[in-house]
């Protein structure tokens, strides 16, 4: 079954990345299911220490360590298994009407996420934050990993929850920002917010023809579109167009 899935690790990003996934299950009416990987950390590989110099025949000592590693991996389950029961709990309050899972795995994350990618619509994700905590560097420290590996629309949040009212496309005309256009003109996330589409570059013919082809797009799919021509750096022109027109999600390919 095709639904929303939303990463959650415990970090402070955990709250807004379960209101922004209870967002998107809102605004596609699809199921929502939230996942928590535990990785090396929370079950670390046992270790042979019977060959250590010095440790000798002191077996009390190896099963000491092996019982603290079997509590350290029974706390780490039941901690992850609360904050899930948490999220739910958060999305149903947030009013979500779909069905709430959740799913708790060991393991990598990358490589959990492709065993599920064919149940994927939307991955909700946290990034880092610029000072990040060390349970947020779980998700944050993959995330790149994820973006490039995943061939499924992923949903990359701030660290606090604000509704969404407008978003933009970052857009070069080429095909993979085509698609972008396209994708949130199918999409039933973007329903009902404005869309602006940026190109930034050199006001040539070609470039007007390629945005007009994107306002025409995406206002046949019902959207309010406002279409945008600049000159500058990339980066810097995004984020200033950001910052005047108020924008709360920017859509854009995954190696732009």
């Amino acid at each position: 079954m095709s639904q929303v899935i939303a990463c959650i690790d415990g970090s402070s990003i955990t709250l807004a990345v379960c209101d922004y996934a209870a967002w998107a299950s809102r605004q596609m009416d699809a199921p929502l299911d939230f996942l928590h990987v535990l990785g090396k950390s929370e079950y670390p590989i046992p270790v042979d220490l019977s060959g250590n110099i010095g440790l000798g025949s002191r077996e009390h000592l190896l099963q000491e360590l092996a019982e603290l590693d079997e509590k350290r991996s029974k706390v780490a389950l039941e901690q992850g298994r609360l904050m899930l029961d948490a999220a739910k709990a958060r999305a149903l309050d947030d009013g979500v009407t779909s069905p709430i899972t959740s799913r708790q795995r060991h393991g990598e994350l990358v490589d959990t996420l492709i065993e599920f990618e064919s149940d994927i619509r939307l991955l909700v994700m946290g990034r880092q934050g610029e000072q990040g905590d060390s349970a947020g560097e779980h998700i944050g420290s993959h995330l790149e990993n994820v973006v490039r590996t995943l061939h499924r629309p992923i949903l990359v949040i701030p660290a606090d929850y604000t509704e969404p009212r407008r978003i933009l496309v970052a857009f070069d005309g080429s095909t993979t920002t085509r698609k972008a256009v396209e994708l949130v003109a199918a999409s039933r996330l973007f329903r009902g917010l404005p869309c602006h589409v940026l190109m930034v570059g050199a006001d040539k013919v070609e470039s007007r023809a390629q945005l007009d082809w994107a306002r025409t797009t995406l206002e046949q799919a019902g959207f309010e579109a406002t279409i945008s021509l600049r000159a500058g750096q990339v980066e810097d022109v995004l984020c200033g167009y950001r910052e005047e027109y108020a924008i709360d999600l920017i859509v854009m390919g995954a190696y732009g």
